[in-house]
C-alpha cells in the first residue's frame, strides 16, 4: 500500500500482505508519450478474462444530425390583405366564414360605391365622344377623345376594375349600380372582417388570406449546437400523428439574438406542403443534418474522459496497449470525430477501459519511482518486490 517500500526479495509487511513482484523489463516497457500514463502488456489469457476488445479506426463520411423541436407557421411572405381602393358599401358576400378556400380570381364580395358608378358614367360619355371626335378631320381633335377615355380606363384599372368588366360595360352602354371585388391569390380566408351592409373605407382590411403551399418551421437551437447550423443545409420534419411521413426543406434563416429564457436561437426551415398535411401551430420534430465530409472517427466507448484531456488506448502486437491523447472534434451518434492524435487503421480498444486506465496510472507510478534518482539524493532500492 506504500510503494515507498521495498524489498530485493518475496515477503510479507507487517500485516501479512505479499510484496507486488516488478520487473525491469516491465519498467523500461512501461513508458509513453502520455504523462501519467504508462503501456500495459496483457497475456491472451488476460486480455480475455477482462472481456478486452478492440476496434479499427477507419475514415468515413461524417454527419452531425441535430434533433429538436420546431412549431409549424405560415410563411409571413405568402399572407395577402384584401382592400378595396375606393370608398364603398358591401352589398353582397360570396365569401361568408373564416376557413374558406380561395382560388385566385374567386368572388369576394360585390361593392357599391358611388364614386365607381359616376366614374363608369363618365368612362361611356367618353366611349361615345370618342366615337363622334374621331370624324372630325381636325387631328387635335380626334386625339384629345382617345385621350379622355384613356385616362377613365386607367382611373378604373388602378381600382382593380378588371378588363373584362370595362369591355362589358362597353358592350352594354349600362353603369353596373355593384362590381365584385376578387381575389388575386390562392389560400385560406384567415380572418374576415367584412360584413353584409357595412361601409368600407380604403384602410379597412376585409379579408386575410394566406398560402398555405409552402410552410416555416421554427426550430429552437441550443448556443452548443449553433456552429453547426448554416444557412442552406438540410433539414427533415416529422409530425407525430404521421408516422413515417418526413418533410425536408433547407434553412433559409438563423435569428441573430438569443432568447434569453431558453437560452435557444431560432433556426426558420422552408418546407413544401402542398398537400395540405402540415397545419399552422403545429408541433413538430426537425432534424438538422450538417455534413462535416471525411474524418476519423471513435467509437464513444474508447475514449477515457481524464478530466483535462481525453485518452485512448492503441491496441499494438504482441498484447501491448498503449496510451494516447486525443483531440475531439464534435459527438455523433456513433462516436467522436477525431481532430488529432488517431490515424486510420489504429486499433483503440473500445471495452474494459477503466481497468486498464487503472493499470496503466499505477505502472506509470511504480515506472517514476523505479527511475533513478536526482544527483545528491539517496538512490531508491533496485527495481524488485514493491509493498
Amino acid at each position: 500500500m506504500d510503494p515507498s517500500i521495498r524489498s530485493d526479495r518475496p515477503a510479507k509487511d507487517s500485516m501479512g500482505m505479499d510484496f507486488i513482484p516488478v520487473y525491469e523489463n516491465e519498467v523500461a516497457g512501461a513508458s509513453s508519450a502520455v504523462v501519467g500514463r504508462a503501456a500495459v502488456t496483457l497475456s491472451p489469457e488476460r486480455r480475455q478474462l477482462l472481456g478486452l476488445q478492440s476496434q479499427e479506426v477507419r475514415q468515413e463520411r461524417i454527419e452531425k444530425v441535430i434533433r429538436t423541436v420546431g412549431r409549424v407557421a405560415s410563411d409571413e411572405r405568402r399572407l395577402h390583405h384584401i382592400h378595396t381602393k375606393y370608398e364603398g358599401y358591401v352589398e353582397h358576400l360570396y365569401v361568408d366564414f373564416t376557413g374558406a378556400f380561395i382560388k385566385r380570381g374567386d368572388r369576394l364580395l360585390s361593392i357599391y360605391s358611388p364614386e365607381l358608378v359616376a366614374t363608369q358614367q363618365e368612362y361611356l360619355l367618353a366611349y361615345r365622344a370618342r366615337a363622334r371626335l374621331a370624324e372630325s378631320g381636325i387631328p387635335s381633335v380626334a386625339k384629345g377623345g382617345s385621350d379622355l377615355l384613356e385616362a377613365t380606363r386607367q382611373r378604373l384599372l388602378l381600382w382593380d376594375i378588371r378588363p373584362q368588366d370595362i369591355a362589358r360595360l362597353e358592350q352594354s352602354g349600362e353603369v353596373t349600380r355593384s362590381l365584385d371585388l376578387y381575389s388575386d391569390v390562392s389560400g385560406y380566408v384567415v380572418q374576415k372582417s367584412a360584413f353584409h351592409g357595412m361601409r368600407v373605407m380604403p384602410a379597412d382590411t376585409l379579408f386575410d388570406i394566406v398560402d398555405l403551399s409552402r410552410l416555416w418551421v421554427l426550430a429552437d437551437v441550443y448556443e452548443s449546437d449553433l456552429p453547426a447550423v448554416q444557412v442552406g443545409m438540410p433539414a427533415d420534419v416529422s409530425v407525430p400523428y404521421l408516422p413515417g411521413k418526413t418533410w425536408r426543406g433547407p434553412v433559409t434563416y438563423i435569428a441573430p439574438i438569443v432568447d434569453e429564457k431558453t437560452r435557444t436561437i431560432k433556426v426558420r426551415i422552408e418546407v413544401d406542403n402542398q398537400d395540405g398535411a402540415l397545419k399552422p401551430d403545429m408541433y413538430a420534430d426537425v432534424f438538422l443534418r450538417s455534413n462535416l465530409g471525411i474524418g476519423l472517427l471513435v467509437p464513444e466507448s474508447a475514449v477515457i474522459d481524464a478530466g483535462d484531456r481525453k485518452l485512448v488506448f492503441l491496441d499494438r502486437p504482441e498484447g501491448r496497449l498503449e496510451p494516447r491523447e486525443v483531440q475531439l472534434g464534435v459527438k455523433l451518434a456513433g462516436g467522436y470525430q477525431v481532430i488529432t492524435g488517431l490515424a486510420a487503421g489504429d486499433r483503440v480498444v473500445t471495452s474494459a477501459n477503466f481497468l486498464l486506465d487503472s493499470e496503466s496510472s499505477l505502472k506509470a507510478a511504480l515506472s517514476a519511482m523505479a527511475s533513478p534518482a536526482p544527483s545528491g539524493s539517496p538512490a531508491p532500492s533496485p527495481a524488485g518486490h514493491q509493498h
